[in-house]
């Protein structure tokens, strides 16, 4: 909102009327609708939705928040956020997507409707409004001004009705964008170790080699192959073998970092990429891997104690390859180096 003297809660009153007329306009609701539904990415969807608040109420930051299957808060999109700003966002938008409910706030701190964060919230007042779809809060928009305000700003019910329903298309965008998201997360998992499969990986490594020679920054690839996997198959049973590989799928998730994309590649064989690393980052990666792995007892839930090793192959572009194949090829033979000189180990490629 325009800056003044005024508070949000003064405001917010004071524009109401104009609001409703303005939410009333076909073409406005027009706008809306074409907005949100020119993209299936939520995060698309979010920065819309989040372009129309701007619009219809100018407060100094806005952000679209959704909650994922993990019940992590997601930010889709956001404008005039800080860093403390953003985590009250999440603080407000998991509130609002709980409970369904309108949030208006003149002092985040004083709020007794807010659990305790974990880091303080700042003095300002703020807006939460849920995004409805097929009976669901499937999100959340949230608005703050700069300073507090001297009480709740507060909507009249037809203005509030007015607001809501104007959202209502984007909250239903949304919801589609969303459930899209998972069903392609879905074709892109592999179905025993919930890693990305190796039709995502070529596609992982595709982007990433372009972006990477545009740029001129590193990319590196591991190849990981556990040592011995045959013989746990033939002692313990096929069973045995897949709870021994979904094991090794969660300790080598864990040792790679936020920004690799980590796969099964196929049986017993895991890749990493490795994203502006270069291969003294990845053999760092290989080998927090290779002694995590080896430290881990396999199949204690069986009543048993199986350790296993793994052979690492480590291929860096453009230092042995300016294309995707040829980082997995050299990757792949680096990692059959390890293998035929003892296993339990890692090696770069080049």
């Amino acid at each position: 909102m325009p800056e003044s003297s005024t508070d949000l809660a003064d405001s917010l009153r004071s524009i109401q009327t104009a609001l409703r007329r303005r939410l009333g306009r076909a073409d406005v609701l027009t706008q809306m609708y074409r907005a949100v539904n020119a993209s299936l990415d939520p995060e698309r969807v979010g920065e819309e939705l989040v372009s129309q608040m701007a619009e219809w109420l100018p407060m100094p930051a806005w952000v679209a928040l959704t909650v994922d299957d993990t019940g992590r808060v997601r930010a889709l999109g956001m404008a005039g956020l800080t860093p403390e700003t953003e985590n009250a966002a999440k603080v407000v938008g998991a509130l609002v997507i709980r409970t369904g409910v309108v949030f208006c706030c003149g002092d985040l701190t004083s709020d007794r409707r807010l659990p305790t964060p974990d880091t303080a919230v700042p003095a300002i007042a703020a807006i939460g409004l849920p995004l409805e779809c097929r009976g669901r809060t499937v999100g959340a928009l949230v608005g703050f001004d700069r300073v507090p305000a001297g009480k709740n700003p507060k909507f009249a019910p037809p203005t509030l009705t007015a607001l809501l329903s104007a959202l209502e298309p984007g909250a239903t965008a949304l919801d589609n964008a969303l459930r899209v998201q998972r069903a392609e997360a879905l074709s892109v998992t592999d179905d025993l170790t919930q890693l990305y499969n190796s039709r995502y990986l070529s596609q992982v490594l595709r982007r990433e080699t372009k972006r990477a020679s545009r740029s001129g920054r590193p990319l590196s690839l591991l190849f990981i192959d556990l040592d011995g996997f045959k013989a746990v198959n033939d002692t313990y049973g096929h069973l045995a073998g897949s709870r021994a590989l979904v094991e090794a799928a969660a300790v080598i998730k864990v040792s790679a970092r936020e920004t690799d994309v980590v796969a099964r590649f196929g049986g017993d064989e895991f890749a990493i990429v490795l994203p502006d690393t270069t291969s003294e980052g990845a053999m760092a990666v290989g080998d927090r891997v290779r002694e995590r792995i080896a430290a881990h007892q396999f199949l204690q839930g069986e009543g048993f104690q199986i350790a296993l090793t793994v052979s690492v192959g480590v291929a860096t572009l453009p230092d042995v390859s300016i294309s995707a194949d040829g980082l997995i090829h050299a990757a792949d033979s680096a990692m059959y180096f390890v293998k035929d000189r003892g296993k339990n180990g890692i090696h770069v490629a080049g």
